[in-house]
């Protein structure tokens, strides 16, 4: 069955591709499935706009569609960034700047105060119209410097165990990760409907 993810990040669809095209779903990505929406993003929650995301495109495509909404939650920032963890900062900076600029507004915030989650609210509509929202989390710790190679995102600096997210391999990554915790909670519904 075609699925398609509201989204155009690369290492977002890869991630979905690996995970849910073993369940049958043939993933495509917004792009991919010649949809060109701007969709204004103005929820103040996770779900929000993860609900707006997934309504843009099942609205145009009538196919089924899965949004997510996700992001770097830090405590020691007061819950920033949060929804606006793509667009943390100045519209110039790129993951890496972003990521910079996390650093350096926790200059000085001690190891035991540095908490964090990586948080994902996936939304489904299936091809007759019915919605499911469903949210994980992954909780960790912000590091003190970008380490690692994989991932995307502010993964250089998210230590989950002993290792950043950027360290981690992609498959043990995508079996604790927020969007796999969401994916997991989605699957089971889908079972039960």
């Amino acid at each position: 069955m075609k699925l398609i993810i509201a989204s155009n990040n690369k290492g977002k669809i890869r991630e979905y591709k690996q995970l849910l095209e073993p369940l049958g779903y043939e993933v495509v990505s917004q792009r991919e499935s010649g949809i060109d929406v701007d969709i204004d993003e103005n929820g103040e929650t996770f779900e929000e706009n993860a609900a707006i995301k997934a309504r843009a495109i099942y609205g145009v495509s009538k196919t089924a569609t899965l949004a997510d909404d996700s992001g770097i939650v830090i405590d020691a920032l007061g819950g920033q960034p949060g929804v606006h963890s793509a667009r943390y900062g100045t519209p110039d900076l790129d993951d890496e700047g972003r990521t910079s600029l996390v650093l350096k507004n926790m200059q000085g915030v001690p190891d035991e105060k540095r908490t964090a989650r990586y948080v994902a609210v996936i939304h489904f509509i299936d091809k007759s119209g019915k919605e499911i929202s469903v949210r994980g989390e992954c909780e960790g710790i912000i590091g003190h410097s970008p380490v690692g190679k994989n991932g995307f995102g502010y993964d250089p600096i998210f230590i989950y165990g002993d290792k950043t997210f950027a360290q981690h391999t992609e498959e043990f990554k995508n079996s604790v990760s927020h969007r796999a915790n969401a994916l997991k909670q989605l699957i089971e519904k889908l079972k039960q409907s």
